[in-house]
């Protein structure tokens, strides 16, 4: 059997044909097996979850900043509304992640338990699938986020937790030589980055200490420290408190009381948490 060591290889020279005219061997099982996945796809996309505004730890967060999990855990406002730009992105990456596990098995390699329920210390959540027997994570990804998987930059910058939910798939299928496979979705290059064991969190500590710190009335030190904004004083957040839904409640002492402040800048708005200076940009009110 194929092992992950040559699959990125064996998918680029699977596909090397097209360039010397020799057509791509498709079978009409393996045509069938991915249209009728993406039909999946689109039908599960296309209609709205139920609503639930209950709060549950799910391997998909559980790696999720602390502080971030408790405001959630506490939070009862409505779901936030998802642009339909967004919309369209969830629909063109659930298609892209079909094409990936196509070429894969065009490529010789074996996919299995796809969307495979696991526990772990009561911490549900679905794999995406197996390849060649171990545990992996498909994914499309921006030129800036592909990076941090071709790189391994990932282990020091991973605010949604990808790290802690492959180590819960690995942990309850016993495996641990797993990975991501990512495809930039602006060039269709791929990437497969292995972490090593000691790059992975042990996801069973980690759960405890995520129930233990949302389980208490106050908050856990904020995630990120903000960073400067220039020279003149001006303090900023971090990109991992700029997006995330709960940071007016986190800064709410920010600005001496005031909150925090947004001003309109050419690449989207910057929330400051100090202002020395006022920034020469339109301010956006809150």
């Amino acid at each position: 059997m194929k092992t992950l060591d040559t699959l990125i290889q064996d998918i680029y020279s699977s596909l090397e044909g097209l360039s010397t005219g020799e057509a791509l061997n498709i079978s009409e099982e393996e045509l069938d097996l991915t249209l009728s996945r993406m039909k999946e796809s689109i039908l599960a996309w296309s209609k709205p979850r139920e609503v639930d505004n209950s709060f549950r730890l799910r391997m998909s967060n559980i790696g999720r900043p602390l502080r971030q999990l408790w405001y959630e855990s506490q939070s009862s406002s409505d779901p936030h509304v998802v642009s339909g730009s967004t919309q369209i992105k969830f629909l063109y990456g659930h298609i892209l992640e079909e094409i990936v596990l196509m070429l894969v098995r065009m490529a010789g390699h074996k996919v299995t338990s796809e969307q495979k329920e696991i526990d772990v210390d009561g911490i549900k959540g679905h794999m995406d699938c197996k390849i060649n027997g171990e545990v992996v994570d498909v994914k499309t990804a921006s030129k800036f986020s592909f990076n941090k998987f071709k790189d391994g930059s990932l282990v020091n910058n991973d605010p949604f937790g990808y790290l802690a939910q492959l180590s819960g798939y690995e942990t309850a299928e016993e495996t641990n030589a797993g990975g991501f496979l990512v495809i930039n979705k602006e060039s269709g290059e791929l990437c497969l980055f292995r972490p090593d064991d000691l790059e992975k969190p042990n996801v069973k500590e980690k759960i405890a200490k995520v129930k233990a710190a949302i389980a208490v009335d106050t908050p856990p030190d904020r995630c990120y420290a903000p960073i400067p904004e220039g020279k003149k004083g001006n303090m900023k957040l971090p990109s991992g408190c700029a997006y995330c839904p709960y940071k007016f409640e986190c800064y709410s002492d920010a600005n001496d009381g005031e909150g925090l402040r947004a001003f309109k800048y050419s690449n989207g708005p910057v929330y400051f948490t100090e202002v020395a200076v006022e920034p020469r940009v339109e301010e956006i009110l809150l």
